[in-house]
């Protein structure tokens, strides 16, 4: 199945009441994702910036370099730039649910790429600095202003 049919498919399950329910779909389509980030990127980017918070937040966590009970994106460890394209645009999102998941994408950036988190989040601070994104800040440096 083509990646966009996949995402399509999972979609009404990504936007479930139940917090099992969302997590299960992204983990059930993170492969595929991870095999075509490029895709995955491009499709992803309007869910960015769907109104529910709960795809939103599907857009990031499916995405995270090292999710949560999950085989780890390796190609985002090492090269996390790819994934700004669906992070900038969250990057002050109003969900605390989508805070997080922010915030801890670029918390497992950081583990091998501290140095590009650090910019990212500078800059975001410097040009824009709302207390959204101030809490998403707190949330990727924790790894390494510790």
């Amino acid at each position: 199945m083509a990646l966009a049919d996949r995402l399509a498919a999972i979609r009404p399950f990504a936007d479930d009441p139940h917090f099992g329910v969302r997590e299960w779909a992204w983990l059930a389509v993170r492969p595929a994702i991870a095999e075509r980030l490029g895709d995955a990127f491009t499709i992803l980017l309007d869910w960015a910036a769907d109104p529910s918070d709960r795809i939103r937040r599907f857009a990031s966590e499916a995405t995270r370099p090292r999710g949560v009970w999950c085989k780890h994106i390796a190609a985002l460890k090492t090269n996390p730039e790819p994934g700004r394209v669906l992070l900038d645009p969250l990057r002050a999102d109003p969900s605390a649910y989508v805070q997080d998941s922010v915030g801890n994408w670029l918390n497992d950036a950081a583990k091998t790429r501290p140095d590009w988190v650090r910019r990212v989040v500078d800059e975001w601070l410097a040009h824009f600095a709302p207390s959204a994104t101030q809490r998403i800040a707190k949330r990727a440096l924790r790894s390494i202003d510790h």
